[in-house]
């Protein structure tokens, strides 16, 4: 496994989604993912501590670059509740929930950012702007309705598929109505 290359990729991704999804200040993205899938093991079988630490390591530090806040979703263990930064949630009034993240219930990326975050706490669910989903993790649940795929350069983190989206606004109204090109 080579981890130069897998931090590589996705610090590729991560850029690559920001600037094609027209994310500005104060955003707010989520990001689900399976080390084990990274390896090229089936989901949650093999979780890599030190892979989820290596990525959110990564992740905070392009986001803090382009004043954009994180959600990192936990596993199904946890009902995919979400690690957010307290002033976030604060701003957001976002309802805090008490579940302390894991390797056995939470996964890499969820335990490591609750390890690195200045100050996180957890929340049940998220509307975010925009997102990566690493090995399916299926983040749809915490998107803004209207999700649009984002096609990346990068396919791939490791071994495990690797999706983006980000989203757009309704469009209402009938044969007359006008819309804003998105």
């Amino acid at each position: 496994m080579d981890t130069d290359k897998i931090i590589s990729d996705f610090e590729t991704a991560v850029k690559e989604i920001i600037s094609l999804s027209g994310a500005g200040a104060d955003d707010i993205m989520v990001i689900g993912g399976s080390s084990s899938e990274i390896k090229g093991e089936k989901i949650g079988s093999s979780t890599d501590l030190n892979i989820g630490e290596m990525i959110i390591k990564k992740l905070i530090e392009i986001l803090i670059e382009n004043n954009i806040y994180a959600a990192v979703q936990g596993c199904e263990h946890i009902n995919r509740a979400l690690v957010v930064e307290r002033k976030y949630a604060a701003n957001e009034k976002l309802e805090e929930v008490n579940v302390i993240p894991h390797r056995n219930a939470g996964g890499a990326f969820a335990t490591a950012a609750y390890k690195y975050f200045d100050d996180p706490l957890m929340i049940e669910n998220i509307r975010a702007d925009f997102g990566i989903d690493i090995g399916d993790a299926f983040i749809g649940m915490h998107l803004k309705e209207v999700a649009v795929p984002v096609r990346l350069s990068v396919k791939k983190i490791g071994e495990a598929h690797l999706t983006a989206c980000r989203t757009r606004p309704r469009m209402i109204g009938g044969d007359r109505a006008r819309h804003k090109k998105l």
